[in-house]
Formats: C-alpha cells, structure tokens, sequence
C-alpha cells in the first residue's frame, strides 16, 4: 500500500534540510538557554504538533492555497515575527528580574510557544509540497504514502533539535545557581529571538 524502498533517500533529503542552522534549531537553542532541558522537551513537542497540521494541511489538500495565495504565507510569516518580538520582550523583562535579584526563566506554556512557532512558520508547508510529491514512488495509497514521509520528518525535527535544545538546558542548568549569569542566558536568547525576527521580516519585504 505504501512505497518504502523511498525512505533511506527521502531520509537523506530531510537531513539535508535540516542539518544547517535555521529558524527551529535557533529557536531552540535559545528555549534551552532560556528554559532549560525540560522546556526545551515541550518547545520540541509544540513544534512537531505545529509540522503536524501543515503536513495534514498539505495531505488534505489545502496546499493549494498557499500555491495561489502566497500573500497569505507571507502575512503568517510577519505575525511569526512579531511573535518572536514578544518572545524577545519577555526574555528581557526575565533578564532584568534575574539581575535584580527576583528571577523567573520558568515562563512556562513552551509546549504552546512551540505551537506558535511553528505554525508562524509557513516554509514548513511549502517544503511539504515540494518534497513530500516526490516520494511517492509506487504507493498504491498516494495520501498514506505523504502522512507516513510526514510524520517522519516531524519525528526527525523532534529528536535533532530536541537534543540541541536539551543540550542547551544542559548548559543553562549548570548555571542556574547565578542570577548574573541566569540573566546573561536569557540576553543570549532573546538576541536569538530578534534576529530571527529581523531575518524573517528581511526575507518578506525584500524578496
């Protein structure tokens, strides 16, 4: 019913795509500075749950949207950077109460920050619809065949950038006994989350 002689290409494709830096691998570097392990683990889950409804998204059919109203794609984009704004106002505000002695990294919700995230981030569907097409080989089931290669990337996105994520808490919760330096993690992730947002409103407004 579906085609798996795909998979160790398709395989090789997704970690192509994932290897070098982006958006995610940032986004979770600054989670785990800023959160530590265990947030970091629910930021990774939120972004796997966000993947997941574009890649139903694009299995369902609504792919073609996003091919006739590209508008549309990059007025999610901007709203995902003013997310990250926000983000990074936060960050600082949790900065400033470390330096004065009344830290709190545990903003919590990162399962739904990761949501956001991820759904403020319409380049997952369109790499969707122009990879998840070229692997169906010979499945007899063409939308089994694009929900199984989707839910292997999601799970591959979870595991990579989790551990990058996780590894980062690691270094955060070394430090967590110093508010000097609990507040200089959380500068570092909120730099991340400003220059995310000034590359994706470059990348909009000067295409």
């Amino acid at each position: 019913m579906v085609d798996l002689t795909v998979l160790p290409s398709y395989i090789a494709v997704i970690l192509l795509f994932l290897a070098p830096p982006g958006p995610d691998m940032a986004y979770m570097l600054a989670v785990g500075l800023e959160g530590g392990r265990l947030s970091a683990v629910r930021a990774i889950l939120g972004i796997g749950t966000g993947m997941s409804v574009y890649a139903a998204a694009v299995v369902a059919g609504m792919g073609e949207i996003a091919r006739s109203h590209p508008s549309v794609l990059d007025a999610v984009r901007i709203l995902g950077a003013g997310y990250l704004l926000w983000l990074a106002y936060v960050t600082m505000r949790s900065a400033r109460r470390a330096v004065s002695g009344h830290g709190d990294i545990a903003t919590g919700r990162w399962y739904l920050r990761g949501v956001l995230v991820s759904l403020t981030n319409p380049k997952i569907i369109l790499f969707y619809l122009a990879v998840l097409p070229q692997f169906i080989g010979g499945a007899e089931n063409p939308e089994l065949q694009m929900t199984l290669l989707g839910a292997i990337n999601v799970l591959m996105e979870i595991i990579l950038y989790g551990s990058i994520g996780v590894l980062s808490g690691f270094f955060q919760a070394r430090l967590t006994g110093s508010t000097r330096a609990t507040a200089v993690l959380n500068y570092a992730a909120c730099s991340v989350y400003v220059v995310l947002a000034a590359a994706i409103s470059v990348e909009v407004l000067l295409p």
